[in-house]
């Protein structure tokens, strides 16, 4: 069994505090990756001179080191990361991480073991801005259930994902095929939640419950990870109404557009759900301000088994949109 050419795609943007243990912790992998493209969108703190000064070192890993003439934002920049890298397998990494010795190799030979896997992704350990373990993992802060990842293990990945992703991009692993049919990635989608959906729609996604990455958090993510307390829970139910709703309509929307595009690599079915999915939201994002004008459309909308469906967090999102004050 041959090892897959691997491929690292990190982007960076001001991250000099964090980005040195990150590089190092990628090229120490054993084996290391044969590349690693890091993709910089603007960074005037000195990121850049750290990563060169550490690809200076010696090392069988070759670094690229892209550059452009103006900001793209997060999920362009991994476009040009991803577009860029070469290996039959692509890792995502986001640049204040810090990556679990042998993570590469136990994850990167899974693809070369099953030939039919197309995305990879795993869970992490949440720890603070200095390293210190914050003693809880992604998995368990999303509060993945039992039930979601037994989906992704049996073939049921787009079902899972209709509802919410669950493939955060700082812990994914994807074939290089699978940019095919994924690129150009779409606005308004997050480039990770865009290449877990067309993977979950056109191929076989799988997980791993092990975390293999410390997944720092410092209070300047692009993405934070709260831990999922009650307080927080109920400040979610209670935040206004606003447009994220309408969003999600807008995104699978779109996803719809680009599944009808690809034609038979899509099972049956698969394009009406994204069609359904966008509908529920849609449908949701028209409901009254007024709660008391908002309760019947709700109730209607709860009776036909969408909630369960298509809501990140199933029927609990009745009540959510019973109470959430305009």
């Amino acid at each position: 069994m041959t090892a897959p050419r691997t491929s690292v795609a990190l982007c960076t943007f001001d991250g000099a505090r964090f980005v040195e243990e990150q590089v190092r912790s990628i090229l120490a992998q054993d084996p290391p990756p044969d590349e690693l493209v890091v993709s910089d969108d603007g960074s005037r703190d000195g990121t850049l001179d750290i990563v060169r000064r550490v690809a200076e070192e010696p090392s069988p890993t070759a670094v690229t080191v892209l550059e452009g003439d103006r900001p793209l934002g997060v999920t362009q920049n991994f476009q040009r990361a991803v577009s860029a890298a070469g290996g039959e397998v692509v890792a995502l990494s986001d640049q204040d991480d810090v990556w679990h010795p042998g993570r590469l190799a136990a994850l990167a030979g899974r693809f070369a073991a099953e030939p039919d896997l197309l995305l990879l992704h795993t869970d992490a350990d949440l720890v603070d801005a200095e390293g210190a373990p914050l003693g809880r993992t992604l998995f368990e802060s999303l509060e993945v259930s039992p039930q979601e990842l037994e989906a992704e293990r049996t073939g049921h990945a787009f079902d899972a994902f209709l509802r919410r992703n669950l493939a955060t991009g700082a812990t994914v692993l994807f074939r290089r095929s699978l940019l095919e049919l994924a690129l150009p990635f779409p606005e308004p989608w997050v480039h990770d939640e865009w290449l877990a959906a067309i993977a979950a729609a056109t191929g076989r996604v799988d997980v791993e419950t092990g975390a293999t990455i410390d997944y720092r958090q410092h209070g300047a993510n692009q993405i934070g990870v709260g831990a999922p307390t009650l307080r927080r829970k109920i400040g979610r139910v209670l935040e206004p109404r606003a447009d994220r709703n309408r969003l999600l309509a807008r995104r699978f929307a779109v996803l719809a557009d680009r599944l009808a595009a690809l034609g038979d690599l899509v099972p049956p079915g698969y394009l009406d759900a994204a069609r359904a999915k966008a509908a529920f939201e849609a449908t949701r994002a028209e409901m009254p301000a007024n709660r008391l004008a908002r309760a019947l459309p709700v109730l209607r909308l709860a009776r036909t088994g969408q909630y369960q469906r298509f809501a990140s967090r199933g029927t609990a999102d009745v009540l959510r949109d019973l109470v959430q004050p305009a």
